[in-house]
C-alpha cells in the first residue's frame, strides 16, 4: 500500500469536499491541487470525479428529510411531484452536453490558466448578482423550491451548464445563475444542493464506466479514503454554509476567487510555480 498516494487522495478528497458546494469551483481547486501534487494523470481525473459522490452522500445526509418526504408524497402530492420534476427539468440540459461537448472540453479547456480566468471572471459575476439583488429586492420573486415553475428549473440547468468550463463552479453558476433569474439567496442555495445529486452522482457513475480500463481492485483504498474525506469534509462545509447564508452574501467568495486566480496566473506566467505539473 503506497502511504503517499492516500495522503495525495485524503488531500484531494478534502479540497473536493470543502469546494465542491461554495461559489469557488472545485474541479479548478483539485485541478491546481493536482497539479501541485503530482497527482494529475488520466486516473486521477477519473478519481477526481468519482469522489464527487462522497459529497452528494453529505448533502443527502444533511437534507434528508426533505428528500424523504418528497419521495414518499411522490405518488401522490402535486408539490413533490413538480419538485421531482423541476430538478429533473434542471439536471438534462448538463446532460446533453455533457456528452456532445465534454471531451472536448477536457482536453482543450483543463489548464490552470483557463481555471484562474474563470476565477476571476466568476468573481465578479458575483459582486454584480449581489449588488443587483441588494439595490433593487424587488427582483427576487421566488423564496423557497417550491416556488419554481418548470422554466425557473430550465434557466437554472442551463446556467449549470456554464460549469462545464472549469474554474467556473457548479455551485456558484446555479446559485448565482438562480439568483440573477428572480430566486433568493436561500432558494437558490438549496436547489443547487438538491441539483447537485442526479448531476454528481451521473457524472461519476458514467467516467467509471466510461474509463473502467485505467482502473483495478489495487485502486479501491484510494479511492475509498477520497470519497470518506470528500464526505466528512463536505458534510461539515455544508452545514456551515446554511448558516452562513443567513446573514452573509457571497462577496466573501468572489473577492477570494478575484485574488486567487491572479495568483495563480501571476506564479504561472512567471514560472515560480509550475501549475502544469
Amino acid at each position: 500500500m503506497d502511504i503517499v498516494l492516500l495522503i495525495k487522495a485524503a488531500i484531494m478528497g478534502v479540497v473536493e469536499g470543502l469546494t465542491e458546494f461554495l461559489p469557488i469551483s472545485s474541479t479548478g481547486h483539485l485541478i491546481l491541487a493536482g497539479a501541485l501534487l503530482g497527482f494529475d494523470d488520466e486516473k486521477a481525473k477519473v478519481f477526481d470525479i468519482a469522489i464527487q459522490t462522497g459529497a452528494i452522500f453529505a448533502v443527502i445526509l444533511v437534507y434528508w428529510q426533505k428528500i424523504r418526504d418528497t419521495v414518499v408524497a411522490l405518488p401522490t402530492e402535486r408539490q413533490a411531484q413538480r419538485f421531482a420534476l423541476n430538478v429533473l427539468i434542471a439536471f438534462f440540459p448538463a446532460v446533453i452536453l455533457g456528452l456532445l461537448y465534454g471531451k472536448a472540453i477536457k482536453e482543450h479547456l483543463f489548464t490552470p490558466v483557463v481555471v484562474a480566468s474563470m476565477f476571476i471572471i466568476g468573481g465578479f459575476i458575483i459582486i454584480w448578482a449581489e449588488r443587483r439583488q441588494q439595490k433593487n429586492p424587488a427582483v427576487t420573486r421566488i423564496h423557497d423550491v417550491e416556488s419554481m415553475t418548470a422554466m425557473d428549473a430550465l434557466k437554472v440547468g442551463l446556467a449549470q451548464c456554464t460549469a462545464m468550463i472549469p474554474g467556473t463552479s457548479r455551485s456558484g453558476a446555479t446559485i448565482i445563475g438562480g439568483m440573477l433569474f428572480g430566486m433568493s439567496r436561500k432558494a437558490a442555495t438549496d436547489f443547487s444542493f438538491y441539483l447537485a445529486i442526479p448531476t454528481l452522482i451521473g457524472a461519476g457513475a458514467y467516467s467509471l464506466v466510461k474509463d473502467r480500463a485505467l482502473l483495478s481492485w489495487a485502486d479501491a483504498p484510494m479511492f475509498g479514503v477520497g470519497l470518506v474525506m470528500s464526505f466528512l469534509s463536505a458534510w461539515l462545509c455544508i452545514r456551515w454554509l446554511l448558516r452562513y447564508i443567513a446573514s452573509h452574501s457571497f462577496v466573501g467568495f468572489a473577492y477570494y476567487r478575484i485574488v486567487f486566480g491572479i495568483v495563480v496566473l501571476a506564479t504561472a506566467w512567471t514560472g515560480a510555480v509550475n501549475w502544469s505539473g
